[in-house]
């Protein structure tokens, strides 16, 4: 998250289209829904419009499109003819979930695709279009608008071409009958916003939104349940968003937010042995084998902690290699990194 004496100096620049930041940020502005480079030549927005990212991924999961003035993924030096045609594509159907088949009706090799977006944006094409996929449907998540507010911030005119989007992003029409219906709230933190889903009585999943994946953890979660999941409130989500924002600013690293833990038998073994690391310290996956009493299911160990759905509360972060290096994380290797020395920063 970037700080407001940050957002000031970035706005300065944005206003003086100081070039010196190219690279630097990118700013998102609220009335228009795009995103931007620091010399964009539009009529620049009031500061309470903007929203800075260090990332164009950061903006893309923020549910901002990019400017057609500026471009900012494709300058300041010129893309392949093979981005160009793939990023007007995903403008054209930003919700579309790609397939092989896909490319080949473009005339474009996947693996070159994949490439090619790598080495220009820092990331795959997959996860380019995942990004711009889930900012659309977390966009309304954040807002905590209604459905059909919902629908139209994203451009739909049509409530059945919203619905349609939506069940192919989320995995569930926004709202459906006769169906358990899981509420899904946006929580900002340090180290990037969050997801979390929950009904009347306990959490279910608080991931990054940027966690590879992501969309498959939401699919299974809602086939398991037979849910739906729609944006909203309820005690269980303002709970879980106070003790989350409790333990980043180090008030308080504990939470007391009753949780549903969906998977196996084994899987909820290693989740409980989990939750029993203290603060600030660390296990192997080998340690908690044993705890379990199977020495030898260190890699059944390491898969059940990779299926975690719920991040810092079951601290899957805790668990490191047994040569103690950090091993890998879902959330990404930095923020494991974070996690464990704010934790032990904070326990002293």
């Amino acid at each position: 998250m970037i700080s407001i004496s940050k957002s000031k100096r970035y706005y300065q620049a944005l206003l003086g289209k100081d070039s010196d930041y190219e690279g630097i940020f990118y700013v998102g502005v609220r009335t228009t829904g795009v995103f931007c480079r620091p010399t964009c030549p539009a009529r620049k927005p009031k500061f309470e419009n903007c929203e800075f990212f260090a990332t164009a991924k950061e903006a893309l999961l923020a549910a901002y499109r990019p400017c057609q003035r500026c471009q900012p993924l494709s300058l300041p030096n010129q893309v392949s003819h093979v981005i160009q045609t793939l990023l007007k594509a995903i403008e054209e159907n930003p919700e579309k979930r790609w397939k092989d088949s896909d490319f080949r009706k473009l005339g474009i090799d996947s693996a070159t695709a994949r490439r090619q977006f790598k080495k220009r944006f820092g990331m795959t094409f997959v996860e380019y279009a995942r990004s711009r996929r889930m900012g659309l449907a977390l966009k309304h998540i954040k807002e905590g608008n209604m459905v059909i507010d919902a629908q139209l911030s994203v451009g739909y005119e049509s409530s059945s071409g919203f619905r349609d989007a939506f069940s192919r992003i989320m995995g569930a029409p926004p709202t459906h009958k006769n169906h358990v219906i899981l509420k899904a709230a946006w929580i900002d933190t340090q180290l990037g916003p969050m997801i979390a889903i929950a009904d009347e009585t306990g959490l279910y999943l608080l991931e990054f939104i940027d966690r590879r994946g992501l969309e498959r953890e939401v699919e299974r979660l809602r086939k398991k349940l037979k849910a739906a999941i729609v944006p909203g409130e309820n005690e269980i989500l303002k709970k879980i968003e106070f003790e989350i924002t409790n333990y980043f600013t180090g008030k308080n690293l504990f939470f007391e937010t009753p949780l549903h833990q969906v998977g196996s038998p084994f899987q909820k073994q290693v989740w409980e042995e989990l939750q029993k690391i203290p603060t600030g310290e660390t296990r192997s996956y080998f340690d908690i084998a044993k705890l379990i009493g199977k020495p030898k299911a260190c890699r059944a160990v390491a898969r059940a902690n990779g299926t975690n759905q719920l991040a810092i509360i079951i601290p899957c972060h805790r668990v490191i290699n047994s040569n103690k290096e950090l091993g890998g994380y879902a959330g990404g290797v930095a923020r494991k990194q974070w996690l464990l020395t704010h934790e032990k920063k904070i326990q002293k």
